[in-house]
């Protein structure tokens, strides 16, 4: 595993906490500036929209820039913004403190991805992908169980100073481990052809299939207190350990994700997605049982975040020439997921339609999901065999590596004529 690989995802780690960690400090907050807790609800929802803006705006302003000093930028941008989260004297100074951390997230994972599938060989790529958001999923298990502990002994502002911290080993980090040079740290040749990468009608069902698959997945998970609670009979006290439950399926079935997605990415994500509909379908039906609750909560951290490293790979497989922007594009699509699954997980329980509800909307989300996935990965088969015809070619020896030091075989499913797209 290249070293490289450890700074990213520490950098994954402190992005992590910082997006996730203000959910358990909201009480602190909102008292501290003396708002409602909706209020102080808008640094979770001004987060996420400013991610969306920095995944798509601020990658697309750096695309004619190396990869490596880039990453570091946002890192230092990322430490701005915690920092001022840390010393705020206001709602206002802590909302943008909030906004400026939130430019450099999606930013980062999406370039991130990239410069970590540049650093390995081509059938190890969406596994370096899992190694780098292995960082997001620990920040799940431990970092936001300790970061809140942290804020409740110290005072909310200590987490985030904390935080600063961690920012400036992951800078370092970058700055000492990443290759300097290689595939993954090439400038792009520029933002039109970035842009052109969206030509491509399976890097749109791609983002798309991100959009519902994940965002069926947090759906769920964003009321989870109130189900615990209110239908499976939980103390509030024990909420936090559940939780941990959860994050160690994320961290399974990213690392499990990963490796299965560099065998056969479409395979991979068809299964996943059925069983995550499945997963959420049970879960509905048994979350009054606290046994099957707590299985529940593992399988659905567990295949939910085992579609990430496959959907990523996914999308930067058909942006192959340029896959900085479609890669940070398909980062802001995993936070209009988030949005997507909380409000429609919102607008069940406002219909009276219980604490489970969220579960049963996620479920459905996460089966539209699968559907425009059978659809993507019936039309990538029906390209590759017309590509088959139309350039047909010697039996490549077993193994045999094509121009790009992928299989033959894998070069010939990317194909995909202009006609196709």
């Amino acid at each position: 595993m290249p070293v490289g690989l450890i700074a990213l995802a520490l950098g994954g780690f402190g992005i992590g906490l910082t997006e996730f960690v203000i959910m358990g400090l909201l009480p602190e907050v909102a008292a501290d500036f003396r708002v409602s807790e909706a209020s102080a609800g808008w640094f979770i929802s001004g987060y996420a929209l400013a991610v969306v803006v920095g995944a798509l705006g601020l990658t697309a302003a750096v695309s004619r820039f190396q990869r490596k000093p880039v990453l570091a930028l946002l890192l230092v941008l990322f430490i701005v913004g915690n920092l001022l989260s840390a010393i705020a004297p206001d709602y206002w100074a802590m909302m943008a403190g909030r906004v400026v951390a939130a430019l450099a997230h999606g930013a980062f994972f999406g370039i991130g991805a990239v410069v970590a599938a540049g650093m390995v060989e081509p059938t190890k790529k969406a596994a370096a992908i899992a190694i780098m958001f292995t960082g997001l999923t620990a920040a799940n298990v431990l970092g936001v169980p300790l970061g809140t502990l942290l804020g409740q002994a110290a005072g909310w502002r200590s987490t985030f100073w904390a935080i600063t911290g961690i920012g400036v080993l992951a800078l370092i980090g970058i700055l000492a481990l990443v290759p300097k040079a290689g595939s993954g740290d090439t400038a792009s040749s520029g933002l039109r052809s970035e842009l052109r990468a969206f030509r491509s009608g399976q890097v749109w069902l791609s983002i798309l299939v991100t959009v519902l698959g994940y965002g069926g997945m947090f759906g769920a998970f964003t009321y989870i207190a109130f189900t615990l609670t209110e239908v499976s009979g939980f103390a509030a006290s024990t909420v936090p350990w559940l939780l941990i439950v959860f994050g160690v399926g994320l961290f399974v079935g990213n690392t499990l994700g990963g490796r299965a997605a560099d065998r056969d990415v479409d395979r991979t994500l068809l299964a996943v997605l059925a069983v995550l509909v499945v997963v959420l379908v049970v879960f509905a039906l048994s979350a009054g049982n606290q046994v099957l609750t707590i299985a529940s909560l593992l399988l659905l951290g567990g295949f939910g975040f085992a579609t990430v490293p496959g959907l990523q790979m996914r999308v930067m497989k058909y942006a192959a020439k340029a896959p900085t922007l479609a890669s940070g594009a398909n980062i802001g699509a995993f936070n209009v997921g988030n949005a997507l699954g909380a409000w429609l997980g919102g607008v069940t329980i406002t219909a009276g339609l219980g604490y489970t509800s969220p579960i049963w909307a996620g479920a459905a989300i996460t089966l539209l999901g699968l559907v425009v996935m059978v659809g993507a990965a019936a039309r990538a088969k029906a390209t590759a065999r017309r590509a088959a015809v139309a350039f047909p070619t010697a039996e490549p020896a077993p193994g045999a590596l094509g121009p790009t030091g992928a299989s033959v075989q894998t070069e010939a499913a990317d194909v995909e004529p202009a006609a196709a797209r």
